[in-house]
């Protein structure tokens, strides 16, 4: 009995040993990583109207919350120009993560998640002075912000990845700097 004890006992200390390491793996690859990424987007009015395909550029930095979820404030560029009129559109707000990798048990250099982003949009338009037509199509924007994700992460190192974030909304491609 006390050799089966002892034998329990010592299973168990190695079990939480390695399930220990993978979480502290796992915990150190999600969070406190700034992402910079570019892509394609749309926007539409409150009219449903849908705007032109735009470049995108993104950044947030991501900190853990909770084992296998981050946080991520941000910040997406959105420009277009036209002959008569310039917009600028600035979503800002935060991204909620949840990583699925230990669910699909991804290699050590993967990450897999969906994510929820949630903010509001900054719409700035100029016009040219001798534009007469309608100036209040771009004043309709929507200012919520509501977009979701799925997304990949290939780690080439501890500090260095890029990934792939399918959306919604802006769907990037990126750098991953920890």
């Amino acid at each position: 009995m006390k050799t089966t004890l002892i034998s329990f006992l010592l299973l168990c200390t190695i079990f939480s040993t390695t399930v220990s390491a993978q979480n502290s793996r796992y915990a150190e690859l999600h969070g406190r990583t700034f992402n910079i990424g570019f892509g394609l987007g749309g926007y539409s009015n409150y009219y449903g109207h849908i705007g032109q395909t735009l470049p995108v550029m993104n950044f947030n930095y991501e900190f853990d919350v909770v084992r296998n979820f981050t946080l991520a404030p941000f910040l997406t560029l959105i420009s277009y120009s036209d002959n008569n009129y310039r917009t600028l559109v600035l979503p800002v707000g935060v991204k909620g993560t949840l990583y699925l990798d230990n669910l699909l048990r991804a290699g050590s250099n993967w990450d897999f998640y969906a994510a929820g982003s949630l903010g509001f949009s900054i719409v700035r338009t100029t016009w040219d002075a001798n534009y007469y037509g309608d100036r209040t199509y771009y004043k309709g924007l929507n200012p919520l912000y509501l977009d979701f994700h799925l997304g990949t992460e290939y780690h080439f190192s501890n500090h260095f990845g890029v990934f792939l974030d399918l959306s919604t909304g802006f769907s990037t491609i990126g750098l991953a700097i920890r």
